[in-house]
């Protein structure tokens, strides 16, 4: 070291957690409501070596803390934590284990599965009631002390109207991996997120926020590391304070790997697109009882997670990932407050995505709580006041699916619309008044409360679950190379293979796919609420039927640009650019129940131009129908839809209509005020104001 270590550590009269550089020297601190000591063991800049341990001072309200004079940003650490080990009522403290520092900015080593990281002997007949004795220092990971992060000279933050919104989920690696405009050492990374070939197609499509997997150091499975296989998606978080070197250029260098990052969302800014971050808060990578013993466990495992109350030795697995983190504990609710700022502030991003998010909102009995503490705290927060909050609304808790049930200020993911819009168009029992409902933000959902359309994340494809080009090739997931016997994965996923599975060199099932596809796309980009596009659908990307391609880091997920067909990307261009120049597709409202209320208002026709009717919108024989949307000062917008496999003539409404969309291509003008809409095939017209008179139809 070169600076002398002091004999002992000087209390510290700061309380923040972690371990950071201040002027003259660094303060740590530790929150341990059950521990009898806690020690901070400094190591050599490789974290090979061991030099030092001290003892942190123990302070009210669980707090251990201490300052190092002299010392500053590169100090290498781990983390001691002394008390019971006592299972059955859930200590399970074991100092021979360095623990990572929750609050690690910098992450040192690289992590790989040995027997020593477990706190009982693996094998032992008492199971993970037994007690280990080995010191596991050598293979564990370290934090180091990361210099204070510049806000100077950063571009400024994109802002976009809340019903503005165009989402783009990707994964870092994914979107650039095969990208043969990026140089090949900057591909499936953060730096090649930045490249001008990628913010080109982003902007070209019209994108306002990337929103990315996760990004947070994860570790893969033991499990998985045996069949050769990793995490690629990486949910799977032991720190949340760190980028994943995995998806880093600078993969070696902890503080290049934070200034990458930093680097990529500022030119993401520069170009007008927002970066939001899909978090995992609800467990970490230690797994359940069984699992290692890596950082919180290690530290304080009563406050960190979620134990059975009939049986402290064993975890509530809500998020069926072993273990379940306890939001509800004063201390894990902070911590994740505090990542959250450490992201939008040091990081830049604008804005998080929740995985299994009821978990975060569950009190100390389990239950879900919209007006809970930490959702309150996190709509409270002044520094998260006006970011993206988005919400996965489910999980494997206690009334676990909660979509529409999120604070106003949040967007909840539709899988309503999802599994809504695809049987409507797939024919698989879907009627008009199911789709006339996901085409309206799902108002049955989110019409309460002051939740807005916009609150609707609407989506037909997601990372979980089939990409729109298998959507339509497969009748069943093949999911063979993941090694689970076909176990993983959702069963019954809305889809259809058109009468072969794959691919076909039959032109007649390969035009109705991509009809099929197109009237998917228009519908999720017209309905109101806000859109999610999933990264390679516009490319034509294919996962080989594998609707679960979490663990497959090879090109099964890497999206292969050399498929891309530019009238697939102008297509999908002109549907968001469509939404973006007509309010009356995103409004900020909801329509009001006629036209003589005001604001917004939908119309809902048959064919023939007449209202429907209550038999209407349950008659499973005729599903076509058309929806006018009238927005006041702006034009109307007309919305023909025909998910049958005939043409279907529709009587326009009088006025002067001009096509502005066509799913099929194939629609010849209006004549005569009707308009002949092609099979399997969604339609959108103007009217023009000048001819259309004063009243509506």
């Amino acid at each position: 070291m070169s600076v002398h270590l002091p004999a002992r550590l000087e209390r510290s009269p700061l309380r923040r957690l972690g371990a950071h550089a201040v002027e003259g020297g660094v303060h740590a601190a530790v929150a341990s409501a059950h521990a009898e000591s806690v020690e901070l063991c400094v190591f050599d800049g490789d974290g090979q070596r061991e030099i030092r341990r001290f003892a942190l001072h123990a302070e009210a309200d669980g707090l251990f803390s201490g300052w190092l004079p002299g010392f500053g940003a590169g100090l290498v650490y781990g983390l001691r934590a002394h008390g019971p080990f006592a299972p059955d009522r859930g200590d399970r403290f074991n100092a021979h284990k360095l623990l990572l520092d929750p609050y690690a900015r910098e992450i040192v080593g690289r992590f790989h599965w040995e027997d020593v990281h477990f706190g009982y002997p693996l094998g032992h007949p008492e199971g993970p009631r037994a007690f280990d004795a080995r010191d596991n220092a050598l293979h564990a990971l370290k934090a180091r002390v990361a210099a204070p992060a510049s806000t100077k000279d950063r571009p400024p933050r994109p802002r976009y109207g809340d019903a503005d919104i165009v989402l783009y989920e990707a994964h870092v690696k994914g979107l650039t991996a095969r990208h043969p405009e990026v140089p090949e050492a900057l591909r499936g990374t953060y730096a090649g997120l930045a490249h001008p070939a990628v913010i080109a197609h982003l902007q070209r499509l019209g994108i306002t926020t990337l929103c990315l997997l996760p990004v947070h150091y994860a570790l893969s499975e033991r499990p998985l590391v045996k069949r050769g296989l990793v995490n690629y998606w990486g949910y799977n978080t032991l720190g949340f304070f760190s980028p994943d070197p995995r998806l880093g250029h600078a993969r070696h260098d902890p503080a290049a790997l934070n200034a990458e990052f930093r680097a990529t969302v500022d030119a993401l800014h520069a170009a007008g697109i927002q970066v939001v971050l899909d978090v995992v808060f609800n467990h970490t990578a230690e797994g359940g009882a069984e699992g290692p013993t890596l950082s919180f466990r290690g530290l304080d495992n009563r406050s960190w997670y979620r134990l059975c109350a009939d049986d402290a030795a064993h975890y509530e697995n809500w998020s069926h990932c072993g273990n379940t983190l306890n939001a509800a504990h004063p201390r894990t609710r902070q911590f994740v407050l505090d990542c959250l700022r450490h992201w939008v502030e040091d990081m830049g991003v604008d804005g998080f995505r929740f995985d299994l998010a009821p978990t975060l909102g569950r009190d100390a009995h389990g239950r879900f709580r919209a007006d809970g503490t930490f959702m309150t705290a996190l709509r409270q927060d002044p520094v998260l006041a006006d970011v993206h909050l988005i919400a996965e609304p489910w999980d494997g808790g206690p009334e676990g699916y909660q979509v529409g049930r999120f604070p106003a200020r949040f967007r909840d993911w539709n899988d309503r619309f999802r599994d809504g819009v695809r049987r409507f168009w797939l024919g698989q029992g879907a009627l008009r008044g199911e789709f006339a409902r996901r085409l309206t933000a799902s108002s049955d959902l989110f019409h309460h409360g002051q939740r807005r359309p916009w609150a609707s994340v609407n989506f037909v494809t997601a990372h979980d679950g089939f990409t729109l080009h298998d959507l339509v090739r497969f009748s069943r997931k093949h999911n063979d190379a993941n090694g689970e016997q076909g176990r993983d994965g959702r069963d019954g996923e809305p889809c259809a293979n058109f009468g072969i599975e794959g691919d076909s060199d039959d032109a007649s099932i390969e035009a109705a796919r991509r009809r099929t596809t197109r009237a998917l796309q228009a519908s999720l980009v017209l309905a109101q609420g806000t859109p999610m596009l999933l990264a390679g659908d516009e490319l034509d990307h294919s996962q080989g039927g594998n609707n679960n391609a979490y663990c497959q880091d090879n090109e099964t997920s890497w999206i292969d640009w050399t498929r891309a067909r530019g009238e697939d990307v102008d297509w999908l261009a002109s549907l968001i650019d469509l939404r973006r120049r007509h309010p009356a597709l995103r409004c900020e409202t909801w329509f009001a129940p006629n036209a003589e209320r005001g604001g917004a208002y939908a119309e809902w026709l048959l064919p023939d131009g007449e209202p429907l009717q209550t038999r209407d919108w349950h008659d499973a024989d005729r599903r076509c129908f058309a929806a006018r949307i009238a927005l006041p000062g702006e034009p109307d917008v007309l919305l023909l839809i025909n998910p049958e496999s005939d043409a279907v003539a529709f009587q326009l409404p009088r006025g002067d209509w001009s096509v502005l969309i066509d799913s099929s291509a194939a629609c010849a003008a209006p004549a005569h005020h009707h308009l002949t809409v092609p099979p399997i095939a969604l339609i959108a017209l103007r009217a023009h104001p000048e001819e259309e008179g004063s009243g509506h139809v």
